[in-house]
């Protein structure tokens, strides 16, 4: 049993329990390189686990005849080891959290290429492709750094200063070479397109618009390239529709791996890439999914409405991303990160049999959090965690760690949690007063920053841009330290990381007193977190 278009002709694979396509996949092949429809950027495991396997659907329904086109600007290892290798084909487990599995063979990527000019051949197939009229859309699974120009000081990343100065056909920059993509399709009859970032970030569809037209401008401005090429980028004729995506597919896991050598799969090996993309021919993935998209696409679109997905209008996809991201979901991964770690958990589902944890984030979401939730309207928020904590996070067989949700927790705080905040001090029915847990997670991550879990051991906090600088403010608190921390202030007061000033919030004596129980000594931290949810 092995992953390529002559091996699903062994026999076996069905005995096994594996679906396979049935649609005639030469015919989907020859009809996408005719008139493509789709091309997605960035080809790790969110896209081979989720969108990938939504327009297999509609294939396999007779919805569409067209496949999907793979760009990747940043790893081009995952195309030559992954793609290039399985006939761009992918084996996707669906790992349930009634101990059942599913595995389906995914077919609908077409072509794949690295889209960068020392891959002459896939550049000029890109080039066909972007001036091709049938094109409707183009997404990114690309994280949200990759849409960043600048620094955190606001200045222009090197690479894009001289891409600037460079222009077309000297970019180093992948935003730029898909400028670049764009204009061809301008000067082939400033044809309309969707830009539709699935990434998993706030607002994604204006990350997506600032970037490219600005890149537009800036060579636009220095005479680079025609002005009704800045034009046609800030026009109906193309648009950035926002979009809310989850589902969890972690890095590809060893049991699985072992459950399909197991069948007789043998394509399992993992591959590191130099990139430190972690990728393998299968894909692990959770059940539950969701994709809602702003329903904004200037040249018609793929019916992923018969797939699930859920079309809308902004302000929708807006409140759904709030709901997930400041009540539902976020909040929840990220209490039981930093406890987790704290607390020497290695796998988030493992959390969810302490009792202590479970009160935790059930207090978070259901009583602090719901009270000011933003309903989208078209998900409920209560069921949404209700399934999060009674399907999602307790999930057994999803190999998911505190270690890797705890990564960047200064970046999330304010947004998971701050805007919870924010709207009890809004309120004239609820009082911030009323909150103990969102609280107590602001000084479980001061704890957990001191890198010493609650048995006194040394630890390697997860990367972090401000892993340092919160580091320094707590320089010379250790275990057992009685003296005073006054020298919290300044972080304490740090709005950018809580989302409010602590002090003028009347949260900071709560953190205050909640960190300094949690420093007394090993055994601390699960001393202070039972008699908070008791």
């Amino acid at each position: 049993m092995k992953l390529s278009n002559e091996g699903l002709r062994a026999p076996g694979w069905k005995e096994k329990g594996y679906k396979l396509f049935s649609y005639d996949r030469d015919q989907v092949i020859k009809a996408t390189h005719d008139a493509p429809v789709w091309v997605h950027f960035g080809a790790g495991n969110i896209f081979r686990g989720f969108p990938a396997r939504l327009e297999q659907m509609l294939i396999e329904q007779g919805l569409t005849d067209k496949g999907i086109i793979v760009g990747e600007g940043f790893d081009f290892e995952i195309i030559s080891d992954i793609y290039d290798k399985y006939d761009r084909l992918t084996l996707l487990v669906t790992l349930k959290s009634n101990g059942s599995i599913d595995k389906e063979i995914v077919g609908s990527v077409t072509e794949a290429y690295p889209c960068d000019y020392q891959f002459a051949d896939a550049w000029k197939r890109f080039g066909e492709v972007f001036t091709n009229p049938s094109l409707q859309m183009v997404s990114f699974t690309i994280t949200e750094k990759g849409y960043a120009l600048k620094n955190p000081q606001g200045e222009f990343f090197p690479g894009y200063v001289n891409d600037f100065s460079a222009g077309p056909g000297k970019c180093s920059m992948f935003l730029c070479r898909l400028a670049e993509l764009l204009l061809m399709r301008y000067r082939a009859g400033a044809y309309p397109i969707a830009l539709v970032s699935m990434d998993n970030c706030s607002h994604n569809g204006e990350k997506v618009e600032a970037a490219i037209t600005t890149i537009a401008h800036e060579w636009c401005s220095k005479g680079l390239v025609e002005k009704g090429f800045e034009e046609y980028v800030n026009s109906d004729k193309v648009s950035y529709p926002w979009s809310m995506i989850d589902k969890i597919t972690p890095r590809p896991d060893q049991s699985v791996a072992k459950m399909l050598k197991d069948d007789g799969f043998e394509d399992t090996e993992a591959v590191v890439t130099s990139k430190h993309t972690y990728i393998a021919p299968f894909v692990n993935a959770e059940e539950c999914e969701y994709l809602v998209i702003e329903d904004k696409f200037p040249n018609g679109r793929p019916q992923l409405e018969k797939a699930g997905v859920y079309f809308t209008d902004r302000d929708t996809v807006n409140k759904v991303e709030k709901m997930k991201v400041c009540t539902c979901l976020n909040p929840l991964h990220t209490a039981l990160a930093v406890f987790g770690c704290l607390l020497g958990y290695t796998l988030i589902a493992d959390e969810m049999k302490d009792e202590d944890l479970v009160k935790l984030v059930k207090t978070i979401g259901y009583k602090e959090g719901l009270p000011v939730v933003v309903d989208p309207g078209i998900i409920e928020p209560k069921k949404f965690i209700d399934e999060v904590v009674g399907i999602r996070i307790p999930n057994p067989f999803m190999p998911d760690t505190p270690q890797r949700i705890a990564t960047d927790t200064s970046q999330k705080l304010s947004i998971r949690f701050g805007e919870t905040v924010k709207a009890y001090l809004a309120s004239d029915k609820l009082s911030i007063d009323d909150l103990k847990c969102i609280p107590f997670v602001y000084a479980g991550w001061l704890r957990y920053v001191m890198g010493v879990d609650d048995e006194g051991k040394t630890f390697e906090p997860s990367s972090d841009p401000l892993l340092s600088y919160a580091q320094d403010a707590l320089k010379g608190i250790g275990l057992g330290y009685k003296g005073s921390l006054d020298q919290l202030k300044d972080i304490l007061s740090n709005q950018k990381i809580f989302g409010v000033n602590l002090y003028e919030a009347g949260l900071a004596d709560k953190v205050l007193s909640h960190f300094a129980s949690m420093i007394e000594g090993p055994g601390a931290v699960r001393a202070a977190l039972h008699k908070i949810v008791g």
